[in-house]
């Protein structure tokens, strides 16, 4: 589990490996993984824009960006919280991830709100 604050932004995550969309002799395991967002400060923000980088066992890094998140993009209000899931396939039954949310207040003022690195593997995988 991930659990990362940034000016008040509290990202916690966690990650499920989902066997029935895995095909492990094809080197495709999917994994899913659940992000609570929280505003523990004390100023509203809107999250932006996302930023991934996602890394397999095999050395491969693949960076993703876009708008919001699930197609929302949240405001958090002091004491507000916004919770998804989604989705990572990968070629290894190992990897990680990590990344930001950039997130912008009413006043105008963006930051980043840092995601710390989380581990994606296939149970009994690592010991």
């Amino acid at each position: 589990m991930s659990d990362t604050t940034t000016r008040g932004i509290r990202i916690q995550v966690e990650t499920f490996y989902v066997e029935e969309r895995s095909e492990p002799t094809a080197d495709y395991f999917f994994f899913a993984y659940h992000i609570r967002i929280a505003n523990t400060g004390s100023e509203t923000a809107q999250l932006i824009s996302r930023e991934w980088i996602i890394t397999d066992s095999d050395g491969n890094v693949e960076h993703v960006q876009g708008p919001g998140v699930v197609g929302e993009t949240p405001i958090l209000a002091p004491g507000d919280a916004f919770e998804y899931t989604s989705f990572c396939p990968l070629r290894t039954s190992v990897g990680a991830m990590q990344g930001s949310y950039l997130m912008r207040t009413p006043q105008g003022d963006s930051f980043q709100a840092r995601i710390d690195p989380f581990t994606l593997a296939v149970p009994g995988v690592l010991n």
